[in-house]
């Protein structure tokens, strides 16, 4: 290896400990690869996870005319910046440069941001097959061994908000078949019940989300606010009972939370079951 690219792996002297592939991999920004090198370059488990948490939220991979191989790029505002420098520092391996500033203007407001993009490189291009078969981003068939507690955390940390009643993550760029497919995932493997509802998925029992992977700065914490109580009234019965929260409610009427929460996000006005209706007491 010539002297430029001594820096890519770091040898110390007289160690002989095996180490776990991906734990020792250091920054390799601001040198330059051969497309033999290149050619060598595989993404570690950790690494691999944390990349299909970004493709399932603002991810991107795309080819640029000078490289037949794909690479990952990454873009979120500004105030956001606390996350992308996250996820540079462990991506930073397979890229060439620090994320860049950019700015634009959209309906005459000025944007600010932070992109990252990684090289292109051969193992970014088997993902590119997996998640872009026809040239449109889907979520894959295998999404179910794909989703580890590592890309759930990434998947949420791109691209959900948090709200009294749950976590919203933002799906409106996939179809539905794909979103449902990432509800039954969500449900078999890490027992999260969601809802789909306006093209986002409302997931709840936060206790479930694998925090340990979630930047410190950016964890999302339950609102301290009180709990929102509501007022049921019974068609069949005519009458009106107040509760003190939604899960009091759906634990006295033995039905699924989420429906209480999708009747209100969805301005329903049909009696639910065709009896029940609700209201929010301020």
């Amino acid at each position: 290896m010539n002297k430029k690219n001594s820096s890519i792996g770091s040898v110390v002297s007289g160690t002989f400990g095996i180490v776990k592939f991906g734990t020792n991999l250091t920054s390799t920004v601001g040198i330059k690869f051969t497309l033999k090198q290149l050619a060598m370059v595989q993404l570690a488990p950790y690494q691999y996870s944390v990349i299909i948490g970004l493709l399932l939220s603002d991810g991107c991979l795309i080819f640029s005319t000078r490289s037949k191989n794909a690479r990952l790029e990454f873009k979120q505002s500004l105030s956001h910046f606390a996350y992308v420098w996250f996820v540079f520092n462990i991506l930073s391996h397979y890229c060439s440069s620090s994320p860049r500033y950019y700015t634009s203007i959209r309906a005459g407001t000025r944007l600010y941001a932070l992109h990252l993009s990684t090289r292109s490189i051969p193992c970014l291009t088997k993902l590119h097959s997996l998640f872009y078969p026809n040239g449109i981003k889907i979520i894959p068939q295998n999404i179910f061994e794909l989703l580890s507690p590592i890309a759930l955390a990434h998947l949420i940390m791109g691209d959900g908000s948090v709200k009294k009643y749950g976590l919203i993550l933002c799906t409106n760029s996939y179809s539905i078949q794909d979103v449902v497919l990432l509800m039954n995932v969500l449900i078999i493997r890490y027992i999260l019940d969601n809802i789909l509802c306006l093209h986002s998925l409302i997931l709840f029992f936060l206790t479930c989300i694998p925090l340990c992977y979630i930047n410190s700065n950016l964890r999302f914490r339950q609102p301290s606010k009180p709990s929102q109580q509501i007022e049921v009234f019974d068609l069949k019965e005519n009458t009106t009972t107040s509760y003190n929260s939604m899960s009091e409610t759906a634990r006295a009427l033995n039905i699924n939370q989420a429906r209480i929460v999708m009747y209100f996000s969805c301005n329903q006005q049909k009696p639910y079951k065709g009896r029940y209706t609700f209201k929010k007491v301020d």
